[in-house]
């Protein structure tokens, strides 16, 4: 026996369609569409009417772009592959006045979109004049501008309101140069859940909402986002541990009381992330803790009703991503990065 990985094509693309019918999505596709597969992604994305992709890698860049002739493919992150950039059309984010100054000859004939720092602090100018300076030099392509909002999903302090007001700002500053631009985009999924699309920006960038997961709890109804991976293993064996007995490497588990556990066909080495110990996996429809993990197998406590054999299942429509990141799991993404989908018996539901 050997776990399952069913990744529903069908959903993914019912998703993007209902996230583009509301507003002009770019996806985000990086580190292989979220570990989804970038080609089955973007296909699904594309059938649901997305054209705008983007990616911090020059790799897949290289690959949406042999996709399709069309669709914009926007590299988040700088990139001094020029002549590369410019043979296979991926419009450049340019990071820094500094970046602009070292590079500005090699800047020319490429299509490129300027990015503010914002309060997340990691790329991007941190002023509008020297956003201007570029804006003014009429031999560079300018197509769009960009920032990214990190507090979305922060209900509890005014940091959202904050890197709100700075964007604002610049876009106010640079405003006689924003009409003919064909990209501003700042919102992510949990922005536009909660605000829509903010006056002046033309594109949302869509990660988490487009693959199933909804991006904060508080009043998201599941049905915006039906999950589109579900993970399952089986029973493949039962041990009865008396009291003060220990199960698992190190003595990882110590029963109070005769406890029951199952042995199940799924670990770490397939990519579930360490937190989800004493996090419920249901067999049978009943919920039961995992109480050890190891590399190939989770020691599950159980009662009697569970014999060998039994699906074990990990992820699905009731387990799904965003209950285990509100409980304190991990994020969608350091969910699903961590699967190795070799290690899976794969299903496949295609659009």
């Amino acid at each position: 026996m050997t776990a399952r990985l069913i990744r529903n094509q069908k959903r993914l693309a019912e998703q993007a369609r209902s996230i583009q019918s509301q507003v002009q999505t770019i996806a985000i596709v990086k580190n292989d569409a979220y570990n989804f597969g970038l080609k089955d992604t973007f296909d699904a994305f594309y059938h649901g009417g997305i054209r705008a992709f983007a990616t911090t890698n020059l790799k897949e860049a290289k690959r949406l772009r042999s996709y399709d002739p069309n669709v914009l493919v926007l590299l988040l992150d700088p990139s001094t592959a020029f002549d590369e950039l410019r043979q296979h059309d991926i419009t450049l984010s340019i990071p820094s006045f500094e970046f602009y100054s070292t590079y500005r000859d090699e800047l020319e004939g490429l299509s490129v979109q300027l990015v503010y720092r914002n309060d997340l602090n990691r790329l991007g100018f941190t002023s509008s004049k020297d956003m201007l300076k570029v804006l003014e030099d009429d031999q560079l392509d300018v197509n769009g501008m960009w920032t990214h909002f990190a507090y979305a999903d922060d209900f509890e302090t005014d940091r959202h309101a904050n890197e709100i007001a700075n964007w604002q700002a610049v876009l106010s500053d640079l405003d006689d140069h924003l009409s003919g631009m064909t990209y501003i985009h700042a919102q992510n999924s949990a922005s536009f859940l909660r605000e829509g699309l903010h006056e002046g920006h033309t594109h949302i960038r869509g990660g988490v909402i487009l693959y199933g997961t909804r991006p904060y709890y508080q009043g998201l109804d599941e049905a915006i986002a039906r999950q589109t991976i579900e993970v399952t293993a089986n029973v493949i064996e039962i041990t009865d541990v008396p009291a003060g007995q220990n199960a698992g490497y190190s003595a990882a588990f110590t029963a109070d009381k005769p406890t029951r556990l199952a042995v199940c066909d799924i670990g770490y080495g397939n990519g579930l992330i360490l937190s989800r110990k004493d996090f419920p996996v249901l067999i049978n429809d009943q919920s039961y803790p995992i109480k050890v993990m190891m590399m190939s197998h989770l020691l599950v406590e159980i009662d009697e009703s569970v014999s060998v054999g039994d699906e074990v299942v990990l992820y699905n429509d009731q387990l799904r991503f965003d209950w285990f990141t509100e409980h304190g799991a991990g994020s969608f993404s350091q969910q699903m990065a961590a699967f190795n989908k070799e290690t899976f018996v794969e299903e496949f539901i295609p659009y």
